[in-house]
Parts: C-alpha cells; structure tokens; sequence
C-alpha cells in the first residue's frame, strides 16, 4: 500500500524528470524538428568546441560566476548578521513583526518585483526624482548601463531573499541552551562577549552546511530575476549562461548548440554539487544519505 501511495509521484517525476533528457542527445547533432531526434545529422562534439572557442560564451561564464559568487555570499553574510541581530530583540512582539516584515519579499514574484524597480528605478522613477532633489545631480539610467545594472541585481536579490534565509539562522539558535547565557552572566560577560562566544559559534555548524550546500548552484545567477529585468543594452554585463540559452535556443532556434550549453552547464554543476556534500560532511558532518 505505502509503494502504491508513492506511485502517483514516481510517475510524475518520470515523465517531467526522466524522459525529457532524452532531448540530451540534440547536443550532438545538427538537430532539426522535422526529422526528430534520430533522423537528425550527427556531429558529435562540435558544438561544445565552438562553444570553448567563442569569446562571447567566455564573457557570459564570467558574467554568471561574477552574480552566482557575489550572491552567495551576501546570502550568506547578510542573513547571518540579520539574525545575530534580531536574537537581540526582547520584545516578542517587536521581533514578530520584523520578521514578518522581512520574509514578505520572498513570497513576491520576480514578474511583479521587475516591474516595480522598473518604474522606481527609471529616469523618471521616484528614486532618480528623489536624487535629483537631494543631491542635484542628472537622472542615473540604473537598468541601461552595466555596472549599475550588476548592482541592482545584487542588492534586489539579497534585500529579497535575506528574510527567508534568516529562518535557518533564527532555527539553529532556537536551538542553543539558555543556561550558558545564563553561566556567561554569573561569569561577567556581557551581551557582546556572550554573542562572541556562544551564540556566533552556535551557528557555525549550519552556516558552513549552507555555504557548502551553495556551491552546488554557482552556475545559477537567477534566470528569473535577470530575464525579467535585463534588456539589450546590458547583455555584456547581465547576460547570463541561461538567458543566453533560451535566446539562441527558443528565439534563435540553434537547439543543439543551445543544449550543448545547458548540459555543459549541467553536468559542471552536478560537480559542484557532490564536492558540495563531500565539504559539508567532511567539516560540518551533514549528510542526506
């Protein structure tokens, strides 16, 4: 009965997990949809040496690392600070609402937050009006040059994502036993020293499973956010290893090279993602299986 109740599952991951990496085979040929997957040209490889020898591919890996390390790390440092601090908080009610507060972001859309920084960050948006007005300097065209493009990127990830990465923090130091503030405050210690000493080391265990466990998704910058906020101007700044994918693939029509990039970009993050667990059992002792 128990096999019979996971059934339903089984099946559904086979149909939308399993038999669409059939489609693996397009990044070795010359694949046209007329013909299907077995009457298209074999090419073998030739689409991951063009791939390594294209300059522009080159750029977009670098675009990809420079958003997947930079996120990762502020995803980790901000949330981390984030929930030393809201440990602080005496009143429940105060420390409630905060979270509340910020963890809302998260649940939001990157269709409806896009949209929002679009009309707030235009020339003519509230924060260009509100720049002009205190500091007297000319609209800023924050999503139609580069660097700044990469900046907003950042800070609107991290400002989305810190509240709810904060809950495995506030977690783990749910967890930590309350007599040794109390032993730390017979001791003398105060507030700053029993946060150096006990509360900070408290989390280092779950904060080295989070940043290992981060290294498994290196490759991935956030197709959502970048394809809902980037434009033509930003491509040699924000364009990314999947928006790069879903335009030569589904708008260009290049299916196999486009493959050939997705599987690449796969079969690196499976990689990334086993030296991942090995790191977080070897210094932290977690593990799945």
């Amino acid at each position: 009965m128990l096999h019979l109740m996971v059934l339903p599952a089984v099946i559904f991951t086979f149909i939308f997990a399993y038999l669409p990496m059939s489609g693996i085979l397009m990044a070795f040929q010359h694949y046209k949809p007329k013909r299907g997957l077995f009457g298209s040209e074999w090419v073998g490889l030739e689409h991951f040496r063009y791939m390594l020898q294209n300059d522009y591919f080159l750029q977009i890996v670098g675009n990809t690392l420079f958003f997947a390390v930079i996120k990762i790390v502020l995803n980790l440092i901000v949330p981390f600070v984030f929930a030393l601090l809201l440990n602080e908080v005496r009143k429940s009610i105060i420390k409630r609402s905060i979270q509340t507060l910020v963890y809302l972001p998260h649940f939001l859309s990157w269709v409806v937050l896009a949209g929002i920084l679009m009309d707030m960050l235009s020339q003519t948006g509230i924060v260009n009006q509100f720049l002009t007005w205190l500091l007297g300097i000319k609209p800023i065209f924050f999503l139609g040059e580069g660097n700044w493009f990469r900046g907003v990127v950042i800070v609107s990830d991290v400002w989305k994502e810190f509240g709810f990465s904060t809950i495995v923090f506030s977690a783990a130091l749910a967890g930590v036993n309350p007599s040794l503030y109390e032993a730390a405050e017979v001791d003398g210690a105060n507030r700053w020293q029993q946060t150096i000493h006990i509360t900070i080391p408290a989390l280092m265990p779950i904060l080295i499973v989070v940043g290992t466990l981060a290294l498994g998704g290196v490759l991935n910058a956030n197709f959502d956010q970048i394809f809902n906020m980037y434009n033509s101007l930003v491509y040699d700044k924000a364009d990314i290893i999947d928006t790069f994918v879903y335009r030569e693939g589904l708008l260009s029509g290049q299916y196999s090279f486009a493959t050939a990039v997705g599987l690449l970009k796969s079969l690196i993050s499976l990689v990334l993602i086993v030296i991942s667990y090995l790191l977080a059992y070897r210094f932290a002792n977690y593990r799945i299986f």
